[in-house]
């Protein structure tokens, strides 16, 4: 629906809509959505988004893993050195061309990733603890829905990002 198709009601709700996701915005970059717990906030997004890409589309190569996340390489390639200076993810070899790097999680990355992933399930269940199941699902199918068209849209392209790449996380 193009905005010159709205109705007076259409245009009450989209603005209350488009208010309502600046101020989810703002409050999950406040907040991270880090969990709870000692984990609560400390991982940051880039990480998070990276070590769960590499966790379940198994070990890339710094432009496949761009490209899969929707942005470029020299993007990847600075989020990735700190998560290898932790040891978090590994440089190895590409099997079928040596020279070639291919990133993989590391067994240390992974554990931290679900140290991550199970503290922030807590914090989506203690902030939808009075919701009913049929309501965290269709949030959730409404939720990733937006993603998807946000995803989709052609928006002026902003430096590090490729159009249309990103898919959503699998956890």
């Amino acid at each position: 629906m193009s905005m010159d198709m709205t109705t007076a009601g259409d245009t009450g709700l989209l603005d209350t809509l488009q208010h309502e996701v600046a101020v989810f915005a703002r409050r999950a970059e406040q907040t991270r959505l880090g969990g709870v717990g000692q984990v609560r906030n400390s991982m940051d997004r880039a990480a998070y988004l990276l070590l769960n890409r590499l966790d379940s589309e198994g070990p890339m190569g710094v432009k496949a893993l761009a490209a899969s996340m929707g942005i470029d390489s020299s993007t990847v390639t600075r989020q990735v050195a700190p998560l290898v200076d932790t040891g978090l993810v590994k440089r190895t070899s590409h099997p079928e061309d040596g020279r070639a790097v291919v990133l993989q999680l590391s067994p240390r990355g992974a554990s931290r990733l679900e140290e991550v992933r199970s503290s922030r399930r807590r914090l989506m269940a203690e902030l939808t603890q009075d919701w009913a199941p049929e309501e965290r699902e269709a949030f959730c199918t409404l939720l990733t829905r937006f993603n998807g068209a946000l995803s989709a849209r052609k928006f002026p392209q902003a430096v590090g990002e490729v159009p249309g790449a990103e898919t959503p996380p699998v956890s």
